[in-house]
């Protein structure tokens, strides 16, 4: 149950830091945001580190250093998908791949969780593709942009499944090496780009960019605790639930409205939190 409970917690963070990480890249280049807010993420993981000591094994740097990799190449394949304006089928097609990627690779590895949470898991996959829903594509919808947002949603799935080999023991060891790991690949491809590509944060984007990044940290530190007391084809689901407060943000903050479609998503999402608890 606590892992249940902390994976829905990681959903309801990394949506928000999602929300504010969005509006930070609205004004500034998306890999230099990126960037900047994990560097400036690294203070409150030395305190997480902290506050749960644990040894750090070699088994569980490497995994960590390898969901830091993917998920820092599932961001950039994201942000590129987003910039060819069709959000509503972007987001969907990212957000179900990312969940149904560690679904697959927890049964595969013998997970059997019971008929009613997968029946839980199953009604999370589907209210992510609810409350991602926008109506019409803003732009014209190619062969490439479905593929990057593939390629996001892989990314992003693979980063769950990564930390889930950490092991049970290793604390936050695995979110520091990814960390550091996404830090570096994220300078060597900003250290590759021509000189002043990159748009700088103005004040209002430095806001949202220091919002995010304790945000985006908390998260990831919430699900490997999740995924470390509970079943990856569970727990990811969930975790991948991270729209909901996204979108609820957009429609308070943004003032959107609220489609059919994504109040029948919000209703899902909570079928799924209960059946997966039971």
């Amino acid at each position: 149950m606590i892992g249940i409970v902390l994976a829905a917690l990681s959903g309801l963070v990394w949506g928000v830091g999602d929300f504010s990480g969005g509006k930070a890249s609205q004004r500034a280049d998306a890999l230099l945001v990126v960037v900047l807010s994990k560097a400036a993420s690294v203070p409150l993981l030395a305190l997480y580190l902290l506050l749960l000591p644990a040894a750090p094994a070699p088994r569980a740097l490497a995994w960590g250093a390898a969901a830091g990799l993917v998920g820092v190449l599932g961001m950039i394949a994201f942000y590129r998908a987003l910039a060819g304006g069709a959000m509503a089928v972007v987001a969907p097609v990212s957000a179900v791949t990312t969940a149904l990627l560690p679904v697959a690779a927890g049964l595969v590895a013998g997970e059997r969780p019971g008929p009613v949470p997968l029946t839980g898991a199953a009604c999370a996959i589907a209210a992510i593709g609810l409350v991602s829903a926008a109506g019409g594509a803003g732009g014209r919808v190619t062969a490439r942009l479905v593929g990057l947002a593939l390629l996001s949603g892989a990314g992003f799935g693979l980063f769950f499944a990564c930390l889930s080999r950490a092991g049970d023991h290793s604390g936050l060891w695995p979110i520091a090496a990814a960390q550091v790991a996404a830090l570096a690949l994220g300078m060597a491809l900003l250290a590759a780009r021509p000189r002043h590509a990159a748009a700088r944060p103005d004040a209002a984007s430095w806001r949202w960019l220091l919002l995010a990044s304790p945000l985006d940290m908390s998260a990831n530190a919430l699900y490997l605790l999740a995924v470390q007391r509970g079943d990856l084809s569970i727990t990811a689901p969930i975790a991948a639930l991270y729209p909901v407060s996204t979108v609820l943000l957009a429609l308070f903050v943004d003032r959107e409205r609220l489609r059919p479609a994504q109040l029948a998503g919000l209703g899902l999402a909570a079928t799924a939190l209960v059946l997966v608890a039971s």
